[in-house]
Parts: structure tokens; sequence; C-alpha cells
């Protein structure tokens, strides 16, 4: 039942020619053993035997006969020749390796054997430890053959699971490296390829319909994924729903092939739980020109870098690496450093654009709008660097600094005698971080601000991306008293559903549809008027007043005036200022209305 050395945990013992346990057995009768070695024999937990120097089988251990009992007809018992009783079950040069080792240790002492071995073929997938000891000048043995087939196959288990991923069974981050390495350095100056494949909208899928069913939706991936490269190719998940295609002699052409195909598997639906899901997919390439150089560290990072960029193009889009893509994310990296440093240092500021009730022309509100004022770089608008905080994980710390000046700027206006609504925007980021409801109460707390001098507001888009969560923390708060705002109503394609349905009071309407009320193009205009007047429509029916965003000309906001907007606007009315101008402007404001004939 013993057999080679393939070890586990142990090296081969290869030694020099010399006895072998039973290479001269004599033909003499078993000794007699002292009843006190069967006892201590006994004793062992292992199933164990005694062996004579001749190799002659003298005693069997209690663990043994229970193991004869379980497994009859092994060829190890009592009288029996140990050498062959374990060529008869194996012979290879290994197994006669591990012979010699006992025989040395038997004729001339030394360290006891101790190896890890696979039994036979006929027991595949089973291991034992095999430890012998010389227990006397004689040169008898006592051989242990402890199994150890559970802790071999969990060796082997956590082996795979270092370097498969458990769900998919696809190669994880770490092997795809090792793989990718290897191509690398192949001889044969092949180019490389390395896709990297973000799902698109798996995020609502796994929060809608369960975890459970978010793995079976990424098995199914992987198996469509799989189906759809070729044979050359290794698919392999980097975790969530990113998953890495390496292409093998694939050059750039070849590559954007692969990546079709890739899409491909996107075609048609998935099934899910009984429900049809649809799903697309954004890939970004890397290609290497097979010259042996780079690292599939770097390749990797090149093709996620291309897969953020087709993200960030609209999804469902494939776009090739370039350096140029390399030198935005190390501005990117640079301008996350720096601003979380300005949030530290109060480098920001708001500025604040006013919002006028369309049928009185007062002023009653305003919009807060986060201004950086960098050192070198001047004033920076949102758009340089609130992207930077929602990849980098600095938007919510952003929005509470906003949230918390504004509150303090607004209940500073109203100790003043101007009751103006202020106007927060909140990334959908943080609406998924669940803590916006403690962020706006920790503000109107520290403010003393009222609750209804405040409004939150999040982008139609943004409300698309998780309804669910946005409506129960909109809910919070305008049961406290605090207005919800959708913002940018019009620029997207959300389910209108989900807008009716959210607790909302005000819609804010896009300003791509006010430009073209007033267009010069009659069929232009006529469209916008037809568009506005039907969002001014769908708000009033669902109790929500209506403002109508981006007002440059005086045409603009009597037209939107005449659809029935509650409130609007845009540079024509005033451009966003400093909180400190604004009770000048406002003053100004209404000595200039004073004078105007009624």
């Amino acid at each position: 039942m013993f057999p080679s050395l393939c070890c586990v945990s142990s090296p081969a013992v290869h030694l020099p020619d010399g006895p072998r346990l039973g290479g001269h057995r004599s033909q003499r009768v078993v000794p007699d053993v002292a009843p006190a070695v069967g006892a201590v024999l006994d004793a062992l937990p292992a199933p164990a035997v005694l062996l004579d120097a001749d190799g002659t089988i003298v005693l069997v251990n209690a663990a043994w006969t229970e193991q004869l009992r379980h497994r009859p007809g092994l060829p190890v018992s009592v009288g029996g020749d140990y050498t062959e009783a374990v060529l008869a079950v194996r012979d290879d040069p290994d197994v006669r390796d591990l012979l010699a080792a006992l025989g040395e240790l038997s004729s001339r002492g030394g360290p006891m054997v101790s190896v890890d071995v696979p039994l036979a073929p006929g027991q595949a997938g089973r291991w034992v430890h095999v430890q012998a000891t010389r227990v006397d000048d004689a040169g008898r043995l006592v051989v242990t053959h402890t199994d150890i087939t559970a802790r071999v196959e969990a060796v082997r288990g956590a082996a795979r699971a270092s370097r498969y991923d458990d769900l998919t069974e696809l190669p994880n981050r770490v092997h795809l490296q090792e793989l990718i390495d290897d191509e690398l350095a192949a001889p044969g100056g092949l180019p490389v390829a390395v896709l990297f494949l973000d799902v698109d909208g798996f995020k609502a899928v796994n929060d809608s319909l369960g975890h459970d069913a978010g793995d079976e939706l990424i098995r199914e991936v992987a198996l469509r994924l799989a189906a759809h490269t070729r044979t050359e190719d290794t698919v392999g998940r980097l975790g969530g729903d990113e998953f890495v295609v390496l292409g093998r002699g694939c050059d750039e052409a070849d590559a954007a092939a692969l990546a079709l195909r890739c899409q491909g598997a996107f075609a048609e639906p998935f099934a899910v739980d009984g429900q049809t899901v649809p799903l697309t997919v954004s890939i970004g390439i890397a290609v290497t020109d097979g010259s042996g150089d780079g690292r599939a560290g770097d390749l990797v990072r090149d093709a996620d870098l291309a897969m953020y960029a087709a993200k960030s193009a609209g999804r469902n889009a494939v776009r090739l690496f370039s350096p140029e893509l390399r030198v935005a994310a190390q501005r990117r990296l640079w301008v996350a450093g720096e601003l979380r440093e300005a949030i530290a240092t109060d480098q920001l500021v708001v500025h604040y654009q006013p919002l006028m009730h369309l049928r009185t022309r007062a002023v009653t509100g305003v919009e807060a709008l986060v201004r950086w004022q960098h050192p070198t770089r001047g004033l920076l608008p949102p758009g340089d660097f609130v992207p930077v905080a929602e990849a980098n994980g600095l938007v919510d710390e952003l929005t509470r600094w906003v949230l918390g000046t504004v509150a303090r700027d607004a209940a500073a206006w109203d100790a003043m005698g101007l009751p103006l609504t202020a106007a927060v925007n909140i990334s959908a980021t943080h609406i998924g971080s669940g803590t916006l409801v403690a962020d706006v109460t920790a503000a109107l707390t520290a403010s003393g601000l009222r609750p209804e001098r405040l409004v939150v507001e999040l982008t139609e888009t943004s409300v698309a991306e998780d309804p669910e969560r946005a409506a129960a923390q909109f809910a919070e708060l305008r049961v406290s008293g605090i207005e919800v705002s959708i913002d940018d109503f019009g620029s997207g394609f959300s389910c209108l559903g989900q807008i009716v349905s959210m607790p909302a009071g005000i819609l804010k309407i896009d300003r791509s549809l006010v430009a073209g009320v007033a267009a010069a193009d009659h069929k232009e205009a006529s469209q916008s008027a037809a568009a506005v007047e039907t969002v001014v429509g769908l708000a009033r029916a669902c109790g929500m007043r209506s403002v109508a965003e981006g007002i440059e000309t005086e045409a603009q906001l009597a037209l939107v005036a005449a659809l029935g907007c509650t409130y609007g606007q845009g540079f024509h009315i005033a451009r966003p200022m400093p909180a400190e101008d604004l009770p000048r402007w406002l003053g100004s404001r209404s000595r200039r209305r004073a004078v105007v004939p009624g």
C-alpha cells in the first residue's frame, strides 16, 4: 500500500546504493516481541507496523487491524515481507527510493524517514504520510502510515482557490497576471492583447434581484464570454462584474475583432430568476507589440483606463488605450490629492444663482454651486473636480462641506430678513452611501437653519441609477420639512414611472429644452415649447412645481412663464455670485424694480 515519493511537503529521499529492506531476508521464524512493545504500538493512533532488520513484519498495531477490517485484502500482514508487500502494490523508482531509505535507516541509523506519498492508482486520490523510526540497535523499525488525504485536498483546494475564481472557476487576478506575464515572456515575438470588460448596469440587477441572482448572472456572463472567444484566448474574472480576456497573438485589429465578439455575448438578454435582463458591456483594449517588454500589471492597468474611457463615453463602447489616457489618470490622481487638502483647508467656495418666481418676478431662492479657489490655477468650476471626487471616494466629504456652508449662509440671510431657500446638488454616489439624511440633519442642527429653507437636488439620470434607495431617503427628508428637487429633467431617458413615483416637490426642466423655445427655427421652437409644456403639465399632475433652467434671454423668460413654469433661473436673471454679494444684489434689484412704472 505504500508507494512513491511524489511528495507534497517533504522532498524525495535519494540515497546511495546500500542494504535494502528484505534484500537478504532469512527464512527464520519471527522472533518473540515483549508485550510492552505491542502495547506501545497499539497506543499509536495511526496504522503502524514493526519491521525486523530484514524487512519481516513483526507486529501490526490495533489501528492497522481496524484498517484491515474496513479495507480487506491489503497485502501487509504479520510474518510477511514489507518490501514485497509494498512492491506488489506499486513498483516504480520512487517506491524503491523509499525502501532504500528504510533499509539505510535500519542498517546505519540516522534521522527518521518522513515523507508524504500518494496511494496506488487503484486508490487514486488518497495520500498517506509515512514515518519510520529505528527503535533498537538490531535495526528494527516502527513505520506509521497516517492518512492525510483531507489535508492534501485542503492544500490543493487552497492552491486552486488562490488562482481561480470560486464563482465562475475562471482564472482570478493572480493567475491572470501569471498567464499574461508568461505570454509576454514567451519566445516568438507575437503581440499580446488584454481586454478589460465591465458589465454595464450589473449593480442595478444585483440590488433589485438580490445577490444570488447576481451570482447566477455572473456565471452566465462567464459562460457566454468563454463561448464567444477563441480557443487560444483566456477569459478570467477580476471580481464583481469585471472580466479580463487575454488574447494571444492579437494585434490591434485582432483585438478589436475580439472585443466585438465579446460584445456579441451580450446581444441576447440574460434569463435570471425568471426574468429577462438586457445587459451591455464596456471594453478597454491594451496591446503589446510582442517585443517582450512590459508587465502584466501595466497591461491590465492600461486596458482598465481604456475601459474607463469607454464607460465615460456612454457605455456599451470599445476604446483602445493611448498614452493620453494614462496622463489623464495621473492628473486625476494628482487632483484627488489636492482636492482632499482643499476640503480640509477651506479652499472651496460656494456661489449662489438666484431663482425667480415667474409670476411675481420675486427672487425666492438660490442654487448653491461649489467652486474651488485653487492656489495656482484660479477659480475652478465643479466639472474640473466633482467627477474626480466621485471616482476617489471624496464626494461624501465634499457634499458634507457644501451642506454645512450653505446651511450657515442661508441661516445668516434668514437673520438679515432674506428668507431664501437654498438648493444643494447631491451626487448619486452620496445617495448610494446611505448617509444623506444624517448629513443633511447634521448641517441643519449645526447652523440652526429651518428645514423648509433647504432643498436637495438629484439629477434625473442619478435617480434612475437607484430609484428605490433615492425614494426612501427623499421621503425621509420631506417628512422632516426639507424639499426635494429632480434636476435636469429631459436630459436623460429614465423611466417615467420612476420620476412620477419619486417623493419630490420640484421638477427642474433641462436647459436643452428651454434653449429651444425661442429658437429662430419655427419647428424647433414649437417642439421645444411642446416639450416644456408637457413637463410642466407632468409636474402639476404630480403635485410638483416646475423650474426652467438656463434662461438666457428675455424671450425665453417670457415664453417659459407663458407655458406655466413656476420658477426660472439662468444668466438672464443673474449669474452665480459669492454669498456676500447676494444681499447687495437683491437690494439693488429691489431699488430698480421700485422705479420701474407699474
